[in-house]
């Protein structure tokens, strides 16, 4: 497939506005029509006509501090800069005259003197913007001789006490203040984009310079997040990426997206022969506009990592060591394998996972495996085990299982509800949105156990906090609800016309009963009456609300009744169908819409249709040529069950490490030291691997040619930017053991599989590869009815109708604390690091968060004579760890929280088997335990690593 050509994006100057009103003006003759409020440098630019620039580029907002953006107006005295002047009906601008030149060469002139001049574009930055700007304003000779500079480190053999030497500290870029020109680009996008307000400029006039923080800060140490918008925006090349200077200038790009979190990032791949120089956020991405974190930016390193594993490897026993084979003898031995399996043990003995990391062709054809050559329903995937109440909840009230908005809608909100996620850092780039929008004058109200740096958006200290207890969801929304309703906030015009009127009636009336009042549910959630009223009023009161939740949410034991108890608010304030409002699930892993669409789950086709319906089985069966079951199959704890029952002896998995991601660890470890044949399909040798009998290398995002599904139901292309370096993409390794199987595939290319996928799935029937090489991106439903997707859905109506109010009883879980385990347990993620850490730990993201660490409040932390970085035993009913404490305030009293992205601490070995009832998805978020002092790793800890150790053991290649 070629690679995409990148459209022609100038950068236009200035930001575009939005206004009904248009205005006419004539640039240099040229007469242009523009919104107003548009500025003359943009109104210039669209009409064909480039303004020279230094500190304005369209991605922030106009500062007009470098001045070579001058013009001249008719009827305006002086020379104005043209990025702050807006434009105006009847304006006649002139962008070239005698003064203007001599204006800009003379400011140009005054910015050289201050810059090493033998570094002017320098070829090693790959940065030309200043250069080109010196050719713009026609400079060809300086009139200054040499005096004092920021520039050389020493001045006459002395040395220079205004040079400043760069900072390298960070891992993935430098900054050299000797080429810097204080244009304060990267001070703004530090605010304007990214929202961190980490950089700032430090002095006066000759004095100023940019700052990383306190004057002992470095780029490392100080608040900067890694984001990258800094190194974007700087037009000199004193901010650039480190993997430039090393590798030098690309020599094409490839447009991609990011294979981290749901977001859905659009990159450009710049590439140089087969070696990824930076990955840039692309402007034109309609999920990102340009931006990126310090994942999807700088995190791409473990794709040509030492420990990728290229060749595939076999071995009889688990315990024995690896052995390198060809192809052919690996594909052989698992087919022969699995074959023996069902033939011993029945045809339902053997099934299939999943990944939420692959690819939607990918995915569809790893289901496809299970039901067409398995001849069974036994597939499953990690997106069930982290967002499946979401699709049974948002089903059941408005009959579709995705999120309702795009992520665009959040300009137009007016409050934003967060409940269960952490936006900045498990989605950082929509949370930068999200902060942007806050300092507009959004509202914002958590529900969080833990306070999340959201609440700390920089000018905003309204926000209101609810820290409920870990499993009290459903209680607290509830009670909101029933504000809501006793006094009379609710839309009655949007319940009539969209809502079944009569369960409304019913629901109003089980919310009225007074164990759903605020003072009832304080007991149970421990937030404050009046902080719940406080927040269902705000929620009623704001003409556009919108809910973003997360894992926080699904994954407990009433995941399933909370995202029905978001959709009951949602309704009954009419935030549905519209921009700025909605209900909005933010998915971890970048492709688990994707997954989910694509048939993952054991019950249902792509499409969320169910397995016993005949019709939609017959159209597979029809394009599949084989019979298909109609019995569900096996979730993946039903398979860990029967495995260690005996009866399920064959799996193949992947791209997903069930062994560190699935709760109750020690469990998951029996399951699949019990099964005959365990493939595992991936990039490293994960822990899951650690009990695999085959192991087939897989490929990178950037190897492979498909498309992921983003949280707003994006579905963004994934190009190919580098040959696999195991050989193969990862479709094309699953079509060969199916097809050693008697599969009999065909596919020639990942776009049959989107092509076969349209055919059979009715929200996917306008998808193509070509249609999103001209798009750019759609999201689905993208059918006849709408051609080009749909960024908004239920807007005139639901899917399945009329809106059902479904009835939310707060069942209080089994997991509790008591005087063994007094604490609560809730996991999460943090910035640097994504899900299993398979991929960051991998890459310089380690300077960051090199282990997981334990948060426990101080009043916790003395009650057990625990200090900041002391190690501690993290022990529950299911088992124990040991890691580090921190002591802070952002978890409550009773509550303690971790990541899970470091294997040697493996935080879901304490995690247990409780699950939502509607759909099995394991409460990861409430586990009771118990901290103290410990010395050492826990005996569990201790043998893993033993284990681990001994099946990594691979025996050299023949000769």
């Amino acid at each position: 497939m070629k690679d995409f050509i990148i459209p022609d994006l100038r950068d236009l100057g200035t930001p575009a506005v939005r206004s009904d009103v248009t205005v006419t003006l004539s640039v240099d003759g040229i007469p242009v029509s523009v919104p107003a409020g548009t500025s003359v440098m943009r109104a210039a630019a669209l009409a064909g006509v480039t303004v020279p620039k230094l500190c304005a580029t369209d991605s922030l907002e106009a500062f007009g501090s470098c001045r070579l953006c001058v013009v001249a107006i008719e009827g305006m005295r002086g020379t104005p800069a043209s990025c702050t002047t807006p434009v105006a009906e009847g304006m006649v601008v002139h962008t070239q005259t005698d003064e203007i030149a001599q204006i800009r060469r003379g400011v140009m002139e005054l910015y050289l003197s201050d810059h090493p001049q033998d570094l002017l574009g320098s070829p090693i930055t790959g940065n030309s913007e200043m250069q080109d700007m010196i050719g713009a304003v026609g400079l060809r000779e300086m009139r200054y001789v040499p005096g004092k500079n920021h520039v050389y480190p020493q001045n006459g053999g002395a040395p220079n006490p205004e040079y400043r030497a760069p900072d390298d500290s960070n891992p993935y870029f430098t900054f050299d203040p000797s080429l810097c020109i204080v244009c304060s680009r990267c001070v703004r996008a530090c605010e304007e984009v990214q929202g961190t307000f980490a950089l700032t400029i430090e002095g006066r006039g000759f004095d100023s310079r940019v700052s990383a923080g306190m004057a002992s800060d470095d780029f490392l140490s100080s608040d900067c997040v890694s984001c990258g918008a800094c190194v974007q925006v700087c037009p000199t090349g004193s901010l650039v990426e480190n993997s430039v200077i090393q590798i030098g200038t690309p020599d094409r790009i490839v447009k991609t997206t990011c294979a981290y979190c749901g977001v859905g990032c659009s990159f450009d791949a710049h590439m140089r022969g087969e070696t990824v120089v930076k990955m840039v956020p692309s402007k034109d991405g309609k999920a990102n506009h340009g931006h990126s974190c310090v994942k999807g930016r700088f995190a791409w390193g473990y794709a040509t990592h030492a420990e990728r594993i290229l060749h595939p490897m076999v071995r009889e026993h688990y315990t024995d060591p690896w052995r390198e084979v060809s192809w052919d003898e690996a594909l052989d031995f698992a087919a022969e394998r699995l074959r023996r399996a069902q033939a011993e043990h029945g045809r339902d003995s053997v099934g299939v996972i999943t990944s939420s990391r692959c690819t939607n062709e990918e995915t569809y054809l790893v289901q496809k495996l299970a039901r067409a050559v398995f001849g069974n329903n036994n597939t499953d995937t990690c997106a069930r085990v982290c967002h499946s109440p979401t699709g049974y909840g948002l089903k059941t009230t408005f009959g579709t299982s995705a999120g309702t908005h795009d992520f665009d809608s959040v300009e137009d909100t007016d409050l934003a509800l967060v409940i269960g996620a952490n936006p900045t850092d498990a989605h950082p780039v929509f949370g930068s949105r999200l902060r942007k929008r806050l300092r507009q004058g959004a509202g914002l109200i958590v529900i969080d156990p833990r306070r999340i740096d959201l609440l700390d958006t920089v000018h905003r200290s309204d926000a209101l906090h609810l820290p409920l207890m870990p499993g009290t969801n459903v209680a607290v929304l509830t009670a909101i609800a029933q504000v809501i309703v006793a006094e009379g906030l609710q839309d009655d015009d949007f319940i009539r016309e969209r809502c079944d009127w009569d369960e409304f009636l019913a629901y109003r009336e089980f919310l009225l009963d007074p164990r759903h009042s605020p003072e009832s549910v304080q007991a149970q959630s421990r937030v404050p009456a009046d902080l719940i009223r406080q927040a269902a009023r705000a929620y009623a009161a704001a003409p556009r609300a919108s809910i973003y939740y997360g894992l926080g949410v699904t994954e407990h034991s009433q995941g399933s009744t909370t995202v029905m108890a978001i959709a009951n608010l949602a309704m009954l304030t009419g935030n549905i169908g519209k921009p700025g409002t909605g209900v909005n699930p933010l998915r971890g892993q970048n492709n688990v819409q994707g997954s989910c669409d694509m048939g993952s789950f054991p019950h249902e086709y792509p499409g969320y249709r169910h397995v016993s319906d005949p019709e939609t089985r017959a159209i597979y069966e029809r394009v599949w040529g084989v019979e298909l079951s109609e019995e569900p199959g096996l979730r993946i704890n039903n398979m860990f069950d029967e495995a260690t029952a005996g009866r399920f002896k064959g799996l193949y998995c992947q791209g997903e490490d069930v062994l560190q991601s699935d709760p109750n660890t020690s469990h998951v470890q029996q399951a699949l030291a019990s099964l005959d044949i365990l493939i595992v399909h991936d990039i490293f040798l994960n822990e899951t691997a650690n009990y695999a009998h085959v192991f087939l290398p897989g490929s990178t995002f950037l190897e492979k040619n498909g498309t992921f599904t983003n949280a707003e139901r994006r579905i963004n292309m994934v190009r190919r930017a580098m040959a696999p370096r195991n050989g193969y993409e990862d479709w094309e390794i699953t079509q060969m053991l199916a097809n050693r199987l008697g599969g009999g595939w065909d596919y020639a290319h990942s776009s049959d599989i989107m092509d076969e996928i349209a055919l059979t799935t009715p929200s996917f029937a306008g998808v193509s590869f070509d249609l999103l090489d001209r798009e750019g991106s759609v999201q689905w439903p993208c059918n006849a009815a709408a051609p080009l997707g749909t960024p908004v859905m239920h807007i005139d109506g639901f899917v399945r109708g009329k809106g059902r109010f479904i009835n939310t009883e707060y069942v209080a879980t089994d997991e509790r604390s008591g005087p063994r385990f007094p604490l609560l347990l809730t996991t999460g993620r943090t910035l640097t690091q994504y899900n299993v850490g398979a991929q960051t730990r991998r890459t310089d993201n380690t300077v960051w968060h090199p282990e997981d660490v334990l948060e426990i409040h101080p009043h916790d932390a003395e009650n057990r004579g625990i200090r900041q970085g002391d190690l501690v035993r993290l022990a529950s009913r299911a088992g124990e760890t040991t890691l580090r404490a921190e002591v802070t305030e952002r978890v409550a009293p009773g509550v303690v929280f971790t990541t899970f992205h470091h294997p040697g601490t493996q935080a879901n070995v304490v995690t247990t088997d409780s699950s939502d009832w509607a759909t099995n998805c394991p409460e990861f978020k409430v586990t009771a335990v118990q901290v103290s002092p410990s010395n050492g790793p826990s005996e569990w800890q201790e043998s893993y690593a033993r284990h681990a150790e001994l099946s990594r053991r691979i025996l050299p290649a023949a000769e």
